[in-house]
């Protein structure tokens, strides 16, 4: 009885969700949109009385929520990836 025990335990292998690749592609989507996050970041001022132009740039406006939106892409990808 004892060594069917055993057997059994040996049987039920512990499975990941997704295989390696997955997780891989994952943190690779994670960083995009930290990156994209990192991008949007800064053009503030110190004094509340003056206006800074830098909060309309290119890289706020536009490049840095497509990051974002990238890397929620390579996220989704990496979740709806099939494994092998």
């Amino acid at each position: 009885m004892k060594n069917n025990n055993i057997e059994e335990q040996q049987t039920q292998k512990q499975e990941f969700l997704f295989d390696g690749i997955n997780y891989k592609i994952l943190l690779i989507g994670i960083g995009v949109i930290a990156l994209g996050f990192i991008l949007m970041s800064g053009g503030g001022s110190n004094d509340p009385n003056v206006f800074n132009e830098d909060v309309f740039s290119f890289r706020r406006i536009r490049l840095a929520p497509t990051t974002v939106l990238i890397g929620f892409g390579i996220t989704i990808y990496s979740i709806f990836k099939k494994s092998k």
